[in-house]
């Protein structure tokens, strides 16, 4: 019986290409709901959390506590054919929670507790659009990313490659060579057509929002105040998407509220997960390779204003090969039970005006 009914969901999502999904056929008032705040939680699951015991269900512990309005999840596989987003739309059903879901077999998920009027592929099953309705006045067009992964050129000044994370005879401290490794990547195309996407959204008067796991650091992160920390080495990269967004007028959440990255580095990766075994965690092992590559941006609208934002899960990371906690200023919403993923989440929380 239960297979027929994710039969039955898995039609209703995937019937058109571009679709509007309805939560199990549950509808309600976008104006009763409406409360003018917004929460939108950007979370890496590690692939859908199989790689931690009980990681499915922590997954929707963790939006649970986090209270989110939006959710932008990435790493989604669709394993064993069981299609990701109704089976947690369902998961969260029995928990009371009614949310809508993006409608496209994709790589990132968009989950909304407000009607999802479509659902469209921006650059294949990496980065996705939602148009979401808050209330008659105010629709926002939310973007969820999980770009490239290849290429990781921010290993090269730590002594590693970025393409087979081996380790280097030295570190390559040299900035155009790091960024021309960087390049190598698809991450600039595809932040590059979500310029252009966006770019029509803001004509139109929607609001934008953009978050994920973006495989890249910041320019904002990798300055003069931070190039003797984290092993940069010396160096300061002017990282390419990170500088796209910015010259194109989107601010970085998190920055916007803690614009000093030393005080607050907030690092999203590697996080040091209790519940798996270290060697899972280990890519630069020699290195301390931490680093804020898990992002929520928002293009400037005066209905749109930014109250907070922390970051979601375990307090400490990984630094060369061992955990460390954080010494740092960073606010956090530490999960209350078993955490799902090797990354740590950003939560945002909007003002939205009439």
């Amino acid at each position: 019986m239960k297979n027929k009914i994710l039969f039955l969901v898995s039609l209703l999502f995937f019937g058109a290409a571009i679709s509007s999904v309805s939560a199990f056929g549950v509808k309600y008032s976008t104006e009763d709901n409406f409360k003018k705040e917004l929460k939108v939680l950007s979370l890496n699951t590690w692939h859908e959390g199989t790689t931690v015991k009980g990681g499915f269900d922590a997954i929707v512990d963790v939006i649970l506590q986090s209270d989110a309005d939006i959710v932008l999840l990435s790493e989604i596989r669709n394993y064993k054919e069981v299609l990701f987003t109704p089976h947690i739309l369902e998961a969260l059903k029995a928990k009371d929670k009614i949310f809508y879901g993006s409608s496209l077999k994709t790589d990132a998920v968009i989950l909304s507790k407000f009607p999802i009027e479509s659902t469209t592929s921006i650059s294949s099953e990496s980065l996705i659009k939602c148009m979401i309705r808050l209330n008659k006045k105010t629709s926002v067009a939310v973007y969820a990313a999980h770009l490239d992964y290849t290429h990781y050129a921010c290993y090269l000044p730590r002594g590693y490659d970025g393409v087979d994370w081996k380790k280097l005879p030295e570190p390559i401290l040299d900035t155009e060579k790091i960024l021309k490794q960087n390049i190598d990547s698809q991450r600039d195309e595809e932040i590059a057509l979500f310029v252009k996407d966006a770019q029509i959204e803001r004509e139109k008067g929607n609001l934008v929002l953009l978050g994920g796991d973006f495989n890249e650091p910041s320019h904002l992160d990798w300055t003069a105040a931070t190039k003797d920390l984290y092993d940069h080495n010396g160096v300061i990269v002017p990282w390419h998407n990170s500088v796209t967004l910015k010259n194109n007028g989107f601010l970085d959440a998190y920055r916007v509220k803690y614009p000093d990255p030393v005080k607050n580095p907030g690092f999203t990766w590697p996080a040091y997960n209790t519940d798996v075994e270290l060697s899972k965690l280990l890519w630069a092992k020699d290195a301390d390779e931490r680093d804020r590559i898990d992002f929520i941006y928002f293009y400037p609208n005066k209905k749109l204003s930014l109250t907070d934002t922390v970051i979601v899960g375990p307090t400490a990371s990984i630094v060369k090969g061992k955990g460390v906690e954080t010494q740092d200023g960073d606010t956090f919403l530490k999960p209350n039970g078993i955490w799902p993923s090797d990354h740590k989440g950003v939560l945002a929380t909007f003002s939205i005006a009439d």
